[in-house]
């Protein structure tokens, strides 16, 4: 493990040293500052000279900035001769803008997997893209990981009679049955519209059997949480009994507090795939690691081991 680097961004510290807890190894050691200019600065301290070397850094608010730091970082670690350079990316951000599907729109997602690559990263390691095409915008290795499997232990130990998997659209179906296969539950999928660019959503049908269950809704992100809140009322209208809702990537823009405090779903569980400030923690909210996951799969890709079997 000597020749293994793990450094962080200034996105998400956090989970970057609980990350090499898990790996039993210090961080890397980089300076990264601002000038007053706004430029981004970065300084690797220590040799990195043919070592396997990896970046954390999701790509969460200000996307931007954490964006242009980490391809920085990358570059650095490029010019002090890293011999492989892994950009580990929980959170993908742009992961919408996977297609054309209005004239004259660029394809975002692909824009940014080109320039993680001319940035110098050899692969990238991410948690439950968007959609799972990205991962062919790369021209480098892609391991996408999910955390249905954390998300999943979690309410299995809750053991509820007569649950039913809600997917949040027919977008996520595939997980949400994923989800519930593990759990032994049945299936239901929200069919939805989004209104335009907006940032809006009205729900349409509830396809399933939902009444007198309790709800478990599944989505791979939370924005705005103005999907959620109208699922959730579909679904309490529809007779379900109680609703739980959990993703893996607790984006939390605009309104979403206060839109899920006011809400009537019971539980919101996410992953710290992306850093939650103390002023959007809520009661209602709980927080699963994916460290663990990171750290097994930063290890393998290490040694040259299966990500595969990680969940066979």
């Amino acid at each position: 493990m000597d020749e293994l680097k793990v450094f962080t961004g200034s996105a998400h510290p956090a989970l970057t040293l609980a990350v090499a807890e898990y790996l039993g190894i210090p961080m890397g050691e980089c300076e990264v500052s601002e000038f007053s200019n706004e430029n981004i600065f970065v300084r690797v301290l220590e040799n990195v000279r043919q070592r396997d070397t990896f970046v954390v850094q999701p790509l969460s608010s200000p996307v931007n900035r954490n964006l242009v730091e980490l391809l920085i970082m990358i570059d650095a670690l490029k010019r002090a001769s890293a011999g492989r350079i892994t950009a580990v990316v929980p959170y993908y951000a742009y992961g919408r803008t996977d297609k054309k599907d209005q004239p004259r729109v660029p394809i975002t997602a692909r824009l940014i997997a080109d320039l993680l690559t001319v940035a110098g990263a050899n692969r990238l390691l991410t948690v439950d893209l968007h959609a799972a095409q990205i991962q062919g915008f790369f021209n480098i290795p892609v391991d996408e990981l999910t955390a249905l499997n954390i998300l999943g232990d979690y309410f299995a130990k809750k053991d509820f009679d007569s649950l039913v998997v809600v997917a949040t659209d027919i977008g996520i179906s595939k997980r949400a049955r994923d989800l519930a296969t593990k759990l032994n539950a049945p299936l239901a999928i929200m069919e939805k519209r989004r209104i335009g660019n907006q940032d809006r959503t009205e729900t349409l049908n509830v396809i399933g059997e939902v009444s007198g269950r309790v709800a478990l809704t599944v989505d791979d992100e939370i924005d705005t949480a103005g999907s959620l809140v109208n699922t959730v009322a579909t679904l309490i209208d529809q007779g379900a009994k109680e609703v739980y809702a959990c993703c893996t990537h607790p984006v939390f823009s605009s309104r979403a507090m206060p839109r899920i405090a006011e809400c009537p779903v019971k539980e919101v569980v996410v992953t710290d795939s992306l850093p939650i400030k103390d002023g959007k923690k809520l009661g209602k909210i709980t927080v699963l690691s994916i460290a663990p996951l990171l750290g097994e799969a930063i290890h393998r890709i290490h040694t040259g081991s299966s990500i595969g079997a990680m969940f066979e």
